[in-house]
C-alpha cells in the first residue's frame, strides 16, 4: 500500500523549498549571490530560521524511508541503476547541457563577472558556469552518494543491521534521545567553503530514514505522539528565531548548535507524526503536486534569480509585491520548464533523469 503521507510531506517541503528560495533571494542576512534587503528592517527573515534548520534533513529521512521501500520489491542492481539516472545524470549531465544558465545567473548576482578577465579561455569559462550552476543539485549529488553507500553497506551487513534495529521498542523517549545522536553528526563532515554540503547529518539521518523511520512502528508511535513534538516545535522554533535572528543561520555555531539540532529534530518527528496520522490520504491536487514535485525543486531557482536580477536595481515596489511576483514566477516558470524540458527526449533524460512522459512517478 502506498505510502501517502511521504508524498504528501515530500511536495510540501519542496513547496516550503521554494517560498524559502524567494525570501532568501531579498534577505538581509547573507549578503552573497542574492539580490539583497529590500527594506533596512525585515522581520520576514524570520521565515528563513524557521525552514532552514529541518527542511533538507528532513527530505534526507524520507529519502532514507524511500530506500527501504524499493529495495523492499526490487533489487540492488536496479536500485542502482534507477538511482543513478533520477540523480547522477542530471547533476553531472544536465549540469553541462541546462543548469549552465542557473550558473551564469548566479555569477550575475554575485558580480562575479567584473572579477572574472576577458582574456580566460572561452572552455575554462564554460567550466565555471557550470560549476555555479550547482546550486539546488548540491542535493540529489548528496543523494545519490549516499544511495551508492547504502548499497555498499547492505552487502557488509546482509540484514543484520535491519534485524537488529527491528528488535527494538521505540517510545517517543528513545525518538527524541535520537537527537543527540543527530546533534554529533551534525559537527563533522561539513566542507569549510560550500555550507549546504553537511555530509554528516545528511549522511546520518539518511541513514536513520532507511533503518529507524521505515519500521511501522516507529511512525506509529509518532503518529501518537505528533501534537506534543509539535508543540515543542512551535517554542524550539520561537526561541531559536529569537536568539539568532540576525546571525549567519546557515553555517558554525549556528548551525549545528544544540537549539538548532533540538529545533529541527523536533520538526521533524512532529511533521512525521502529524503527517503519518491526518495526511495519510491523497486527491487529485496532491497526486497532481506528486508527479510535479520533483520539477518544481529542479527548476524553481531560475526564475528567481531572474526576478532578484530584475528587482536588485528597482526595488521601489512595496516589498509584498515584489515577493508575490517573485514566487508567482518561481512556480509557474518551474512548472512550465518542467512539462517542457519532460518531452524532449534526450533533454528529459540528462537533466531530469525521466525515460517516459507517461505517468513518469520519479520524486526528488
Amino acid at each position: 500500500m502506498r505510502k501517502y503521507y511521504i508524498d504528501n510531506i515530500r511536495q510540501t517541503t519542496v513547496v516550503l523549498v521554494v517560498l524559502y528560495h524567494v525570501i532568501y533571494m531579498f534577505n538581509g542576512i547573507i549578503p552573497f549571490g542574492v539580490a539583497g534587503p529590500l527594506r533596512d528592517v525585515q522581520y520576514q527573515d524570520a521565515v528563513q530560521y524557521i525552514l532552514y534548520p529541518w527542511f533538507m534533513v528532513l527530505l534526507f529521512i524520507l529519502s532514507g524511508m524511500s530506500a527501504r521501500y524499493f529495495l523492499e520489491r526490487h533489487g540492488n542492481r536496479e536500485f542502482a541503476r534507477a538511482r543513478t539516472r533520477k540523480l547522477l545524470v542530471p547533476s553531472t549531465i544536465g549540469l553541462f547541457v541546462f543548469h549552465w544558465i542557473q550558473g551564469y545567473l548566479n555569477m550575475c548576482l554575485s558580480s562575479a563577472f567584473e572579477t572574472i578577465p576577458e582574456s580566460i579561455p572561452k572552455p575554462f569559462f564554460y567550466l565555471i558556469l557550470c560549476v555555479s550552476g550547482t546550486g539546488v543539485l548540491w542535493f540529489i549529488q548528496m543523494l545519490w552518494i549516499f544511495s551508492m553507500l547504502l548499497l555498499l553497506v547492505r552487502k557488509w551487513e546482509k540484514g543484520k543491521l535491519s534485524a537488529f534495529f527491528g528488535k527494538f521498542s521505540y517510545s517517543p523517549f528513545i525518538l527524541a534521545v535520537l537527537g543527540i545522536a543527530v546533534w554529533g553528526s551534525a559537527q563533522i563532515l561539513n566542507t569549510p567553503v560550500i555550507a549546504v554540503y553537511r555530509f554528516g547529518i545528511y549522511g546520518f539521518t539518511f541513514f536513520l530514514g532507511y533503518y529507524i523511520f521505515s519500521q511501522e512502528k516507529v511512525t506509529d508511535v509518532l503518529s501518537e505522539y505528533g501534537l506534543f513534538f509539535g508543540g515543542a516545535a512551535v517554542v524550539l522554533a520561537v526561541i531559536y528565531t529569537a536568539v539568532y535572528f540576525g546571525q549567519n543561520y546557515v553555517v558554525s555555531p549556528v548551525v549545528n548548535s544544540p537549539l538548532s539540532i533540538a529545533f529541527l529534530w523536533t520538526a521533524c518527528l512532529a511533521i512525521l507524526g502529524l503527517m503519518k496520522r491526518w495526511g495519510n490520504r491523497t486527491n487529485s491536487f496532491t497526486a497532481y503536486m506528486n508527479r510535479k514535485s520533483r520539477g518544481l525543486y529542479m527548476f524553481h531557482y531560475l526564475p528567481i534569480s531572474v526576478c532578484g536580477i530584475l528587482f536588485r536595481e528597482n526595488k521601489s515596489q512595496p516589498p509584498v509585491c515584489i515577493y508575490i511576483l517573485t514566487a508567482a514566477a518561481a512556480f509557474a516558470g518551474a512548472l512550465l520548464l518542467y512539462e517542457i524540458l519532460s518531452r524532449i527526449p534526450f533533454l528529459r533524460w540528462c537533466i531530469l533523469g525521466i525515460r517516459k512522459t507517461k505517468k513518469e512517478t520519479d520524486h526528488v
